[in-house]
């Protein structure tokens, strides 16, 4: 199963969504479905722009655990 950390990262950096989205141009909508796992479909570029802002690796956002 493929998981998106967003919402632990946000919380470690205390960062809202609200500021996420401010920063990376990203609609508010969208960073909500990524922060609670609802998306089924991601954005590399949303993805590049999320790891700019945090300071992190794509593989502190996103990674895959097993069933």
């Amino acid at each position: 199963m493929i998981r998106i950390y967003l919402s632990r990262l946000l919380g470690e950096r205390r960062v809202t969504q609200k500021d996420l989205s401010k920063k990376t141009g990203i609609r508010i909508a969208t960073i909500n479905e990524y922060y609670n796992e609802l998306s089924d479909r991601i954005n590399l570029e949303h993805m590049d722009k999320i790891c700019e802002v945090l300071g992190c690796e794509l593989t502190d956002l996103i990674g895959r655990e097993k069933r």
